[in-house]
C-alpha cells in the first residue's frame, strides 16, 4: 500500500462520476446514492476496516480518503503521495536498492489528469512542424519500420530535494525518491525525425501529451516541453512503448513516452502524441517563467530576479543515492555494507566516497560501470563503526569532468537542481 502525506477527498471534487468510477464497479454500481444506502455500505466499511458512523453526511461522488488514496497508487509500492491533483508520488529509498528500479517502485510525476484512453490499439504518433514529409505512426508502425532497442535510463525531476532548501520553495516537496532507472525499450527519436526529415531551420522540438489539463478546458494542454535539436538527435533519447520488459504503466506513461536520460524529467514528456519541430525555442506549458527555469546568478531568498535572467535547465547534476541501509534504521554488529547509485546528466561517474564522521574524512567506494550510457552506476562500501551510537552516513560522488557534490546548495525560487551530499541517520547497536 502506498503512504499516505496528504488527504484525497480534493482529487474527485470537480468529477464525482470519476470518483465512482475509480473505486466502484460501474455495471454493478451505477446509482451511487443507492450503492450507499444499502449493503454497498457495509461493503465499503469492510474495505476500510471500520463502521462510518457519519456515512449520513457523505456527498455523492466523494471517496473515502483511504480507498482514493491506494486506487490513486495503484500498481505502486510503498510510494509516498505528495499531491493528489495531479497525482506525485516519490520512492523511499531503500526501495530503490535494486540495481534497475522495479515498475511497481517507479516514482510518479504528473502535471495534468490521466487520458482516458491509453490503449495501445489506435495509439497514434504525429511528427510534423518543420519536417519534409510529415508522419503518422502507430506503435506497431514504430516497432515495424525503426530499430528497436532497450537501454537503463535515469529519469529525474529537476525538483528532487526541493524539501531540504530553506526556506522552502512552492511545489512538490520531493525528498530523495523523485528518481528512478529502469529498462525502456522503444526507438530512437533521431531514426523517426530523420525519416521525417529535419529541415535546416530547425533549433527546438515540441513534445505533446495526451493527459488532460485539471480545469477540464479540452483547449489547453497541462505541459508541453521539448529539446534543443541537439539533444533529440542523441543517441539515448527514446520513443519508448515498454519499461522492463512489459507495458509502460499508466501512471509512467502507457502507451508512448519519451525518455530524456539525464535532463529534467519534464522533457520525457508521457502519453506522447505529437512531436513538432520549431525554428524557435519552444514556448509551451512549462517552458515558459520560472518552470524548469533557475536564474543565471545567486541569489537570495525572496529577492526579486527578472523572468529574463532565468535560464532553461538542461542537463541534470552530479549525484548520489544511498539505498542501504535504511534512513533511521538499527544497526546491530559492527559494520554495515552501504549501497547506492550515482549518475550525472550525460556524463558518467569517476567515484563515490562515503563519510562516517560528519565528512572529516572519506573512504572510496566500490564503482561499477553503468550497464549503458544514460543508466546510473551502482556502488557500495562496507564500513566500520568504531563504537555504538548515532551515525550519519554521508555519500558524494564525482563525475567524469571532475564535478563533486557539495555539502550544499545556494537557494533558487523554484527549488530545483538540489545535488547536496546524501545524509541519512542510523543507530548503531
Amino acid at each position: 500500500m502506498p503512504t499516505i502525506q496528504k488527504g484525497m477527498f480534493a482529487y474527485f471534487a470537480e468529477d464525482p462520476e470519476a470518483a465512482d468510477k475509480a473505486v466502484f464497479d460501474r455495471e454493478s454500481y451505477p446509482d451511487r446514492r443507492g450503492f450507499l444506502r444499502g449493503a454497498g455500505l457495509a461493503t465499503m466499511g469492510a474495505l476500510l476496516g471500520a463502521a462510518i458512523p457519519f456515512h449520513r453526511n457523505m456527498p455523492a461522488g466523494l471517496i473515502p480518503a483511504a480507498l482514493a488514496d491506494a486506487e490513486l497508487l495503484k500498481g505502486k509500492e510503498g510510494l509516498v503521495l505528495l499531491n493528489d491533483r495531479p497525482i506525485n508520488a516519490e520512492t523511499p529509498p531503500h526501495l530503490l536498492d535494486s540495481p534497475i528500479t522495479t515498475n511497481e517502485h517507479f516514482f510518479v510525476r504528473n502535471n495534468g489528469g490521466i487520458p482516458a484512453n491509453t490503449d495501445t490499439d489506435g495509439w497514434e504518433l504525429m511528427i510534423d512542424g518543420l519536417v519534409d514529409n510529415p508522419l503518422k505512426l502507430s506503435i506497431a508502425n514504430l516497432k515495424e519500420q525503426f530499430e528497436v532497442v532497450k537501454l537503463a535510463l535515469v529519469i529525474e525531476c529537476a525538483g528532487n530535494g526541493r524539501f531540504f532548501f530553506s526556506p522552502p520553495p512552492g511545489g512538490n516537496q520531493w525528498t530523495y525518491g523523485g528518481v528512478g532507472c529502469a529498462y525502456f525499450t522503444g526507438v530512437r527519436l533521431r531514426d523517426v525525425l530523420n525519416k521525417a526529415g529535419v529541415k535546416k531551420e530547425v533549433v527546438y522540438t515540441a513534445n505533446v501529451g495526451a493527459d488532460p489539463h485539471l480545469s477540464g478546458d479540452p483547449h489547453r494542454l497541462p505541459i508541453s516541453r521539448g529539446l534543443n535539436i541537439e539533444k533529440a538527435m542523441a543517441e539515448d533519447v527514446l520513443l519508448a512503448f515498454e519499461m522492463n520488459d512489459t507495458e509502460i504503466p499508466v501512471l509512467n506513461g502507457r502507451p508512448l513516452r519519451l525518455v530524456v536520460s539525464g535532463w529534467p524529467g519534464s522533457c520525457s514528456q508521457k502519453w506522447l502524441t505529437r512531436i513538432w519541430l520549431r525554428d524557435v525555442v519552444h514556448d509551451g506549458p512549462k517552458m515558459g517563467g520560472t518552470s524548469y527555469r533557475v536564474p543565471r546568478y545567486p541569489v537570495a531568498p525572496g529577492q526579486d530576479v527578472p523572468l529574463e535572467d532565468f535560464e532553461i535547465i538542461e542537463r541534470l547534476p552530479v549525484k548520489s543515492l544511498i539505498t542501504n541501509p535504511a534512513t533511521k534504521s538499527n544497526v546491530s554488529g559492527k559494520s554495515v555494507e552501504v549501497r547506492g547509485h550515482a549518475w550525472s546528466g550525460d556524463r558518467t561517474i569517476k567515484s563515490v566516497d562515503v563519510s562516517i564522521d560528519f565528512g572529516a574524512s572519506w573512504t572510496t567506494a566500490d564503482l561499477a560501470a553503468p550497464v549503458n550510457f544514460g543508466a546510473w552506476q551502482n556502488w557500495k562500501k562496507t564500513v566500520a563503526f568504531p563504537q555504538a551510537g548515532y551515525y550519519e552516513i554521508w555519500s558524494r560522488a564525482t563525475d567524469s569532468e571532475g564535478a563533486t557534490q557539495p555539502s550544499a546548495i545556494p537557494w533558487n525560487p523554484k527549488g530545483y537542481l538540489n545535488n547536496a551530499i546524501h545524509r541519512l541517520a542510523v543507530n548503531v547497536a
